[in-house]
């Protein structure tokens, strides 16, 4: 309980950690978190005599394609989050994570040929009236929330099907993307006259901290998931959103109109029903 928890809240804050780097383009953060991520996700490894796996892996696995697929799909929703909070979307991102649940239902109908109960039908057709009533107010679709539950989904439907260790899984999926990174940085930079050199000491602890915020929840959330029932993980993820969603309105003063207390009110009662479903199971 206490590695979900810490998972979800250390989620939960990351935009407070993210708005402090709000004016640096969102590529830029990016690439730090890349590799920053592989930095310390590497140390570990060393540290635990394990990072002769990481070599194992790559040279005997057979499933570079799909690690491959699992990295691009992360640096999208990573991207697309980084990009939400510093430009003002944070309630887009909060209604994202409230719907990936959904999403992974959908998936495993679709991809693993899984049955829906009616329960379930009833949360998705829910969450599809939240996403409508939000594309009428926006007149637009809710783009950001649907990439970020898409793509996390798909990257959930992945890393299943890869079954990794969670450290080596990391690490595999910021090395593939580690010489985009760094080539990024370096050309960017070089190109822009070095701008980050200029950066305050602060914002420069910042981005180099970026490994340790993003390693050590996905990590936290393994442990969790490896001790605990998925479903009671399932309901403490809510957590994560929820403060995105009180950040959004209460701190950065998003405007948060009766459609969005709509669509959110049919969200939450979309995911009240599909929480319901899994602790019958549970129960039964």
């Amino acid at each position: 309980m206490l590695y979900a928890l810490g998972a979800f809240l250390l989620w939960g804050f990351l935009p407070l950690y993210w708005k402090q780097l709000d004016n640096i383009p969102a590529l830029t953060v990016l690439a730090h978190r890349f590799v920053w991520s592989f930095v310390f996700v590497a140390v570990l490894l060393r540290l635990r005599g394990r990072l002769g796996d990481l070599w194992t892996f790559f040279r005997d696995s057979g499933k570079f394609g799909w690690i491959a697929l699992a990295a691009v799909l992360i640096a999208v929703n990573w991207g697309v989050y980084i990009w939400a909070v510093s430009s003002d979307h944070l309630l887009e991102a909060s209604l994202g994570y409230y719907i990936n649940p959904l999403v992974s239902v959908v998936l495993g109908v679709l991809v693993l040929g899984e049955r829906l109960t009616r329960p379930q039908r009833w949360a998705i057709a829910l969450a599809a009236a939240a996403v409508v009533l939000l594309a009428v107010e926006l007149r637009a679709l809710p783009w950001v929330s649907l990439v970020l539950a898409f793509s996390f989904g798909f990257y959930g439907l992945v890393k299943k099907w890869l079954a990794l260790d969670a450290l080596i899984g990391m690490a595999a999926e910021t090395l593939i993307l580690l010489p985009a990174a760094l080539f990024y940085l370096i050309a960017g930079e070089a190109a822009h006259g070095w701008p980050l050199v200029t950066l305050p000491l602060w914002q420069k602890l910042m981005l180099l901290g970026a490994g340790v915020v993003t390693a050590l929840p996905l990590l936290w959330f393994a442990e969790a998931a490896n001790r605990i029932p998925l479903s009671t993980v399932g309901l403490i993820q809510y957590l994560t959103p929820t403060m995105k969603l009180i950040f959004g309105i209460f701190l950065y003063h998003e405007p948060f109109t009766v459609v969005h207390l709509i669509s959110f009110a049919l969200i939450w009662t979309a995911l009240a029903v599909y929480t319901a479903t899994l602790f019958r199971r549970r129960v039964g």
